[in-house]
């Protein structure tokens, strides 16, 4: 059975409003990064009103900077690291691979110790003034 378009009597239905998108698009290769205590990130959706959070891609430089977040949830996950990558969390020291994710609670003492490409989901939206450092 062929669908017919709606129709009102004989007429069909046409709007002149664009349908609203549903969707969000992000190319992190055009978004600007930006320094963080880890090294470069770039963050999405910053400004999309109905997501409660933002999307980063981070390249994480060796120096990275022990902070801790009062609010933020962040979910990492590894996409490229080098060998020998860790992180740290609170006074433990993991190993990291590409393909491990962590998820690092409010209060968490953390940061990154080798060189990596982490993408990281920040609930609720990543704000810097919620970077504290010891």
């Amino acid at each position: 059975m062929k669908a017919t378009p709606p129709t009102q009597g004989d007429l069909p239905i046409h709007s002149s409003a664009a349908p609203a998108r549903r969707y969000e698009l992000a190319d992190f290769a055009a978004i600007e990064p930006v320094r963080c205590p880890c090294g470069q990130a770039r963050r999405a959706f910053a400004d999309v009103e109905d997501f409660p959070g933002t999307i980063h891609v981070t390249e994480i430089a060796t120096d990275a900077r022990t902070h801790y977040h009062r609010t933020l949830t962040e979910t990492y996950y590894f996409l490229e690291c080098e060998p020998g990558a860790q992180m740290q969390l609170d006074d433990e020291v993991i190993d990291v691979r590409p393909g491990m994710c962590v998820l690092i609670r409010p209060g968490v003492r953390h940061r990154a110790i080798g060189k990596m490409k982490v993408l990281i989901v920040v609930l609720p939206k990543f704000d810097p003034h919620d970077e504290w450092f010891d």
